[in-house]
């Protein structure tokens, strides 16, 4: 990236700038407005915090590492970026499961949704998101960190637990294995939760009117969107992690290993924003009264 450093720079920067901007938006809107202190809002905002942490945890870092004379990172702030990236990951993925069940509640129960879905709930299913990923893969890095790195070379443009892995020089399959499993552990309750949701929300689509056919799959689709968006990103990652892609064009790799930590955040304020009709108005009415030109005297 050395030839064209300053382009990049002037990319990510935007890249950052839309990201803070997109979910900072969205976050203040539905502090602000009190019509919108509901269960599936307080997600999404959560989901705009997330996406600030991810990008706060990478873009900085990637800017200023590419506008050093070395390109050179230390093995602290490698450590530390590698935590909170995996810990984003997953948060984002818990979010959206969680996202998933309030769907599924909405649709399959709306006459117990508010007695199902308390505030005393929202909030235990908000600390799940954040303390589950935050824990579950703190356990699993003590081993990495525990690694002697004997090497110094990361194939990439930012810091990962498998590129950290490789730079060892001790055995390290005993770390890969429990990797694969860990993986599972934290993909399995999200996903099961996410699969149970709509495979009942489906159930539920099969013998309800048209009407409420097309009412479900208004409430769905910025959620099944989002979900997408986050899986081919994910997919884009397993790809690059555990299988040779240097046939590619640079520019091919550099796209595919910071999609699923860049474009996320920035489309789903965008979905959100625009397909939902209580968001899309306090957007269009807080620009909208900004642009107004003060009266003259």
């Amino acid at each position: 990236m050395e030839d064209l450093k300053y382009l990049y720079f002037m990319i990510f920067f935007m890249l950052y700038m839309f990201v803070l901007f997109a979910n900072t938006i969205l976050i203040f809107i539905i502090i602000t407005d009190k019509a919108l202190h509901k269960p599936m809002y307080v997600f999404l905002c959560n989901l705009a915090v997330n996406g600030i942490y991810g990008g706060t945890a990478l873009l900085p870092s990637l800017m200023g590492t590419l506008m050093s004379p070395s390109h050179e990172v230390s093995l602290a702030c490698c450590k530390a970026q590698t935590y909170f990236l995996h810990t984003y990951a997953i948060i984002e993925f818990t979010i959206l499961s969680v996202m998933c069940y309030d769907r599924y509640v909405a649709i399959c129960y709306p006459l117990q949704y508010h007695s199902i879905m308390t505030i005393t709930r929202v909030y235990k299913l908000i600390a799940f998101s954040w303390g589950y990923p935050l824990v579950a893969f703190a356990l699993f890095f003590i081993l990495t960190l525990r690694l002697t790195i004997c090497r110094n070379i990361i194939g990439r443009v930012y810091c990962s637990n498998y590129s950290l892995v490789k730079l060892s020089c001790d055995d390290t399959n005993v770390v890969s294995a429990i990797g694969l499993f860990s993986v599972v552990v934290y993909t399995f309750p999200q996903l099961a939760m996410t699969l149970y949701s709509y495979g009942h929300i489906l159930k539920i689509c099969f013998t309800a009117t048209k009407k409420s056919k097309i009412k479900a799959l208004k409430t769905c689709m910025p959620h099944l969107f989002a979900i997408l968006n986050y899986s081919v990103g994910c997919f884009f990652e397993i790809v690059q992690s555990r299988f040779d892609t240097s046939y590619l064009p640079f520019e091919t790799q550099t796209v595919m290993s910071l999609y699923f930590l860049i474009f996320p955040p920035i489309l789903n304020p965008a979905i959100y924003g625009l397909s939902v009709q209580a968001l899309r108005d306090n957007i269009f009415r807080l620009f909208s009264s900004r642009n107004k030109l003060l009266p003259l005297k």
